[in-house]
Formats: C-alpha cells, sequence, structure tokens
C-alpha cells in the first residue's frame, strides 16, 4: 500500500507541474503579445510633408513644422517637399505620397466633396488645424470710379492667371454680385506683379488679389498710384458665405501701419488655409501633432509671419474638412483654456499682420 501511494502522489506531482508549466506558457505568450502590440502602438512615423512652391507661404511654413514636429517620440522623420501646392497635395495625400500637406478650403471642401476638380472621387482626409486665411483684396484705380463690385461692369479687370485660386475667387465674387466676365470691358488673366504694373499704366481699372495680408505687390501699387480698396460686403457677402461654405467674413482694419494704414476699414471675405492628413492617420499621432502645433504658437519661436495670421484658439474650429479623431480630442481637452487664448488674443492684438510682407503676398499657393 506505501508503495502505491508513494506512486500516486509522484504522479500528482507531475501532472501538477505539467500544468503549471502550460498556465505558466500561455502567461509568457499572452506577455509577449502584449509587449508587441505596445510596441505597435507606439512605434514612429515618418511624414512627407507637402506644401508648394518655394517662393510661397507654404514652403516655410513646412520649414518650421518640421523642427516642431520631429521633436514627437511618435515622429520618426519629417520631409518637406515643394509641389503645385493644394489640388496635387491632396491626390498626393490619397495615393500615399505626402502623409502631411497643406491646402486651401475650397480646395479641400471640393476634394471631399468629390466635385470640381475631383469630380466622382471623394477624398478621404482629415485636418489637424485651421490655418491663416487667404484675403479676397479688390483693389481699383482712384480715378477708376469702382467702389463697389458691382462698380465693375464695363471696366478692365485682372483676374489673376487662369485656373489660380485668385481668379476662381475672382469668378466667385462677381457671379455673387450677379456678374461674369461678359459683363466686363476686358478681363486680363494677369498675376500680380503684372497686374500692378497694368493698373500703373493706366492700362486697368482694378485687379483681384487673393492672398494674405498685406500683400508686397499691392504695397508697390499704393506708393506711386492713387488707389481704393472695394468693399466685399453686404448681399454679395451673404451670396458667398451661403454659397459656398468656405468663405468667412473678414476686415482690414484702418490705422493699422503693418495692414496698408487705411483710413477707412476695408470689409472682404476670406478663405482659410488648412493642415491635412490622410484618415488613416493614428489617432495618437494626429493628436500630438495638433498639441505641438497649438504649443508652438504659444511661444516666442514663431518666425513665419503666415503663422502669426491667426488666433490659435480657432485651429479646430470652422474647418469645412472634419478634424481628425486625435486632433478633435486634443482641441475638447482645451476647454477654457481656448477660450482664455482667445480673450487674450484680442486685447493684444496677438495673430494681427505685423510681419514682413514677403510670407504674405504669396497666396497663389493654392
Amino acid at each position: 500500500m506505501a508503495t502505491k501511494s508513494g506512486l500516486w502522489v509522484a504522479g500528482l506531482a507531475c501532472v501538477s507541474l505539467l500544468l503549471a508549466a502550460c498556465g505558466n506558457g500561455d502567461e509568457t505568450g499572452q506577455t509577449d503579445a502584449n509587449s508587441s502590440a505596445d510596441t505597435q502602438s507606439t512605434e514612429s512615423v515618418s511624414l512627407i510633408f507637402g506644401t508648394g512652391g518655394t517662393s510661397g507661404s507654404y514652403y516655410p511654413i513646412g520649414g518650421a513644422l518640421k523642427r516642431v514636429f520631429e521633436d514627437s517620440d511618435l515622429v520618426d522623420q519629417v520631409q518637406v517637399v515643394s509641389t503645385g501646392a493644394s489640388v496635387q497635395n491632396i491626390n498626393n495625400i490619397e495615393d500615399g505620397t505626402n502623409q502631411l500637406a497643406i491646402v486651401m478650403s475650397d480646395v479641400a471642401y471640393d476634394a471631399i466633396n468629390g466635385q470640381g476638380q475631383f469630380e466622382g472621387r471623394e477624398a478621404d482626409i482629415k485636418t489637424i488645424a485651421g490655418l491663416y486665411p487667404n484675403v479676397v483684396q479688390v483693389v481699383a484705380t482712384a480715378n477708376s470710379g469702382i467702389e463697389s463690385v458691382a462698380d465693375m461692369k464695363g471696366k478692365r479687370i485682372g483676374v489673376g492667371k487662369v485656373g489660380s485660386g485668385v481668379e476662381q475667387s475672382a469668378q466667385k465674387v462677381l457671379e455673387a454680385a450677379g456678374m461674369s466676365y461678359d459683363d466686363l470691358a476686358r478681363v486680363s488673366h494677369t498675376g500680380y506683379a503684372d497686374s500692378v504694373t497694368e493698373m500703373s499704366n493706366g492700362n486697368l481699372d482694378a485687379a483681384f488679389f487673393t492672398s494674405g495680408v498685406p500683400n508686397s505687390s499691392i504695397t508697390g501699387l499704393m506708393q506711386n498710384t492713387d488707389v481704393n480698396f472695394v468693399n466685399v460686403d453686404g448681399e454679395t457677402a451673404a451670396n458667398l458665405l451661403d454659397k459656398y461654405p468656405y468663405y468667412e467674413k473678414y476686415e482690414i482694419p484702418a490705422g493699422a501701419p503693418e495692414r496698408y494704414d487705411l483710413d477707412n476699414a476695408v470689409n472682404t471675405v476670406a478663405i482659410r488655409n488648412l493642415l491635412i492628413v490622410p484618415a488613416s492617420m493614428s489617432d495618437e499621432v494626429s493628436r500630438d501633432l495638433a498639441k505641438r502645433f497649438y504649443d508652438y504658437l504659444g511661444t516666442d519661436k514663431v518666425s513665419v509671419g503666415a503663422l502669426k495670421q491667426f488666433d490659435r484658439s480657432r485651429m479646430g474650429r470652422d474647418v469645412v474638412v472634419p478634424l481628425a479623431a486625435g486632433a478633435q480630442s486634443f482641441y475638447d481637452s482645451l476647454g477654457d483654456d481656448a477660450a482664455s487664448d482667445a480673450s487674450d488674443s484680442e486685447q493684444t492684438g496677438e495673430g494681427s499682420a505685423s510681419d514682413s510682407s514677403q510670407d504674405q503676398t504669396q497666396a497663389s499657393d493654392s
């Protein structure tokens, strides 16, 4: 009996050891799997940042944000590339060539709705932040008799280069005022410099400039030619805002030396630029990009004038392309801090165009 009992106890011990070994194996395997999942979720990414032409505003913004984003543990490196701007940037995001880009709201709106140049295909993009506005500035010679958009009828007007963002704005403003190119005496597809030359020589009565404020071409024109700014307001502005949700009201203030030092404020409209990413970007990365960008704008390290053109408390508000989930989470977390930021900005004038016009003239990045 003693021998049988001993054998029975020894057998039971062996079974227990085997069970324990199996249990430990499962636990070890589970730990390894969790560790692998954690590593995967925090793996750093490389970003190719689509901007615009090297002489525009988008490209230097990319250079400034490269350093900001590369400080993140989630970002391995950022490569800033010059592109054909908005349309190409969205196409590049869609095909995976770029993972980050700056675009104009009107182009992005068409993209997500599959219209315009994106007819039949809806882009799957999200917003990290709303940026500075491109302001529709209509300037007329003092002796042209043009005081309103309606007064352009029968006049010689510069509308920007064919297919440019400037021309798109010109066409929409005329449309909102109940006019078209057919109502003009002459349509000149001139860029900023040529429009200024033609106005100085008396060959154009007015021209459209869609850019940041100030625009150095306009500043140059004002030095040797008497001009007046034409308001885009009233029913014309109302029609624009009603039909095209990417437009917003904008005022160029009077008495601001850094913004033309005007005698009277100019009421017009503007289109914001956006920082976008593919919808597939992880929430963790999109949140970190939004946070780092927001924090950067609150420092004294901002050197690109275009990044001083807007209130950072609005970065996550009123954007026509939905925010990435991670970015949305970050902006939601700001709560009263963002409201306080906006109040401080109103009192101190933060975000005003007090910098060199060089950064503000190239809105045709689009």
